[in-house]
This record gives C-alpha cells, structure tokens and sequence, in this order.
C-alpha cells in the first residue's frame, strides 16, 4: 500500500511493498487473542471500568503486551503492522466491550499516530515511533477547538514563525487522552487562508514543554474510563524539528486524511457495539419471561431483533468494503463518510431497540445496553458529525457528476 505523504525536501513516502506486512493466518491470530482477551479480561471488568472512571493498570499492561497500543503502526517501528482492511476486522472485535479500551490506544494507532505514519520526516518516525507503539508514549490528536471540530479551517491556535523555532498560543478542547498523553499532535495556522491554501501546519509537542497545560479531565454523558480534556498552549516554544514532514502547509491535508481515515475505523467500532447490544438483546429475549412465556417468542420482539440484525450485517459488510476501497485507494473520501454516517447511525437505532427489548431492566445502570446506549451516542459526533459526513458524500458525488459531465 502507498499513502500520501509531504513532498518537501525533509519528507518521506511511505510505501509497504507486496502487500500487506501480516499474513491472514497471522491476523486471525490477532484476532482469536484479542478476542479472547476481550471476552474473558475486559467484559467482566467492565462496570470497574465505568464505576472508577478509567482503565485498570493491568489491563493498559496487558493491552501493551499484545501489541494494542501499535496494530496500525508499521512494524518496522514495532508496531502489528496492519493494513486499514486488516484493522477493521480488528476494531469489531474491540468495540464488542468498553469503548474506553479501545480509546485507551486509538490516537496511538489513529488520529495521531498516523500523522507521523503517513507524513512524518524520518527522523521524527525514529524519535517517536517504537515508543507509541509500544506503549510508553502516549500521543494525543490536537485539533478540536471552539470554533473548529469537524472542519478544520475554522482553525484559530496560531503558530508564529520566531527565527528557526515556532511558537504556537491557542485552545484545544475535548482532546481524548490528553490527561495521560506525553506527545500533542498539534495543528495551528502559521499564516491566513488564501487561494494558496488553509495556513495550516501540524506540529509535534511534548506534553511537558513549558507552556503547556492539560485542564481537568471532562464528566462525559458516557465512555466513562475514555479521558478527554482542554489542552492549553500559552507561547509555547518548539524547534524546525518539531514541525510535522518539515512543511508548513501540511497541516489541513493531515488533518483530512487521517480523519478519513478514522472514519473508517470508528464505523468498524460501531459494528462491534452493535453486534455487542444485538447478542445482549437475543440473550434477554430468550430468557426473560412475560406471562410465563419468553418474551422473544412474540413476533413484535422477533421483527425487532431481525431489524437489528439485518443492520448489523449491513454495516460489517460497507464497512469493510469501504476498508478495501482505501487500502487499494479507490476512494479515499467519500466511501469513508458513508461507513462512518451509516454505522455510527445504525449503532444509535440498535442501541435504542436493544433497550426496548430489555424493557425497563434496559434504562437501569449496570446493565450492558444501558451502557452502550450512552456510549454510543458520541460516535454520531467525534472525527467528523453526521451532517458533516452528508456534505462530504453529496458535495463528493456532485463534484464528480460535474466533472464527469463538463
């Protein structure tokens, strides 16, 4: 697989020859492990996980022991090494639990760790690489602020240029992992937008450089365990070296793709909820009585678990369709934001009919659709909304009538 990179004299391309860097025996390894893991160390835990607000030390241990914490990076840096269609065979499997485990490690893997994948200088992919990948760094994806979430060129953090340093002042808000992160992956606009471009540049911070500051971590509706926070950037000072693929104008082209990317891998965590809250459904219906009867003997509660199940089915198979469509990079935008738009909407109408199929056992705390249900709701929001993703794929599809037909 090929991927876009900066073409600036500092820059590299990075390339995977002949194919995919692990076999599918060694991906279905992979997966019956983690699996494994999942059913047997993570669900049951998984009420620790929401009463005490984050993720067990021995679970972060054994997550980096298996490799979590760098499945996407390439292997080169110690990292899995899996390609986005291995990746999202991986993801179901992780969304079937606490979708704080899987955050534990997502901007290693993803958002923020894939900047440096894909347009890192060399240099910056031998400092920072095999440390994310491992585990012992934890690198945090900076690019949500007040005024700029799902469109980056609402950007307002600003970089100025001081000599041969950079010095970036700005807010960023709901950053996952910033309470625990040890590298920023920061976006700032170092000059306005014109015709040339956005003005934005993507820098690597380190979380303990001076001037930066992590606020409180925020109370969230749900994932409880998954840490977001306000990072503050107050004149903070960073060398040439820190400045993302050693161009300037790299940073909305980041941005872009790799949230493109996630989109892929956030539509295939939402198949693996929902898969969650349909088995969790079947489960009650086949033993809660009503009337001395089960209550899933009755074709109302049947029609719903069908309904259920037939989306499910339907989102698995975009989704790991819209994955070839990246790896062998047929579509790379639009085929993205359906996954996303699709899955994370379908996760939303199964969570709601998994409560109605548990009745009123469904809205009490403790149990696992009640959870799911509030978990779930975020990812219609984060690395892009709905109404985002809808202007993406219509606004894509009339471009490319319009050019089809000039």
């Amino acid at each position: 697989m090929t991927t876009s990179s900066a073409s600036g004299p500092n820059s590299s391309t990075q390339t995977t020859p002949g194919g995919p860097e692990v076999s599918p025996e060694e991906l279905d390894e992979i997966l019956a492990t983690t699996e494994e893991f999942v059913r047997t160390k993570v669900i049951p835990r998984e009420q620790e996980i929401a009463d005490g607000d984050e993720i067990p030390a021995d679970l972060r241990q054994a997550s980096k022991d298996l490799g979590l914490f760098g499945f996407a990076i390439p292997q080169e840096w110690g990292g899995l090494g899996l390609d986005l269609a291995q990746e999202v065979r991986l993801a179901e499997v992780l969304g079937y639990t606490s979708l704080a485990l899987r955050s534990m490690f997502g901007t290693n893997n993803g958002i923020a760790g894939q900047v440096l994948v894909q347009f890192g200088t060399d240099e910056q992919k031998k400092t920072w690489l095999e440390r994310i990948a491992s585990g012992e760094v934890v690198a945090s994806f900076a690019l949500t602020e007040s005024g700029a979430g799902s469109n980056p060129a609402g950007l307002r953090t600003k970089a100025v240029a001081d000599g041969d340093d950079w010095i970036i002042t700005g807010d960023k808000r709901y950053i996952t992992n910033a309470p625990t992160a040890d590298l920023f992956v920061v976006f700032a606009r170092y000059r306005p937008a014109d015709e040339s471009g956005p003005g934005i540049a993507v820098f690597l911070v380190p979380a303990d450089a001076d001037g930066v500051t992590v606020g409180p971590k925020d109370k969230k509706m749900g994932q409880e365990g998954s840490l977001t926070a306000e990072v503050y950037f107050d004149s903070v000072r960073v060398s040439a070296a820190a400045l993302v693929g050693g161009e300037a104008d790299l940073g909305y082209r980041a941005a872009m793709t790799i949230l493109a990317r996630g989109r892929i891998h956030i539509a295939a965590v939402s198949v693996g909820q929902a898969q969650r809250a349909l088995d969790e459904s079947v489960d009650s219906a086949a033993i809660s009585t009503q009337g001395g009867k089960p209550i899933g003997d009755n074709q109302l509660i049947q029609g719903m678990i069908a309904d259920m199940a037939t989306q499910v089915m339907a989102g698995r198979a975009l989704v790991r369709e819209a994955a070839r469509a990246w790896v062998d990079e047929t579509d790379r935008r639009i085929s993205p934001s359906v996954a996303k738009l699709f899955c994370t909407e379908m996760l939303g109408k199964v969570a709601d009919s998994a409560v109605q199929v548990h009745g009123g056992a469904g809205y009490m705390r403790g149990v696992a659709v009640e959870r799911i249900y509030r978990d779930a709701r975020l990812l219609r929001l984060y690395e892009g909304t709905s109404e985002i993703q809808r202007l993406i794929i219509g606004g894509g599809l009339v471009k490319q009538a319009k050019k089809r037909l000039s």
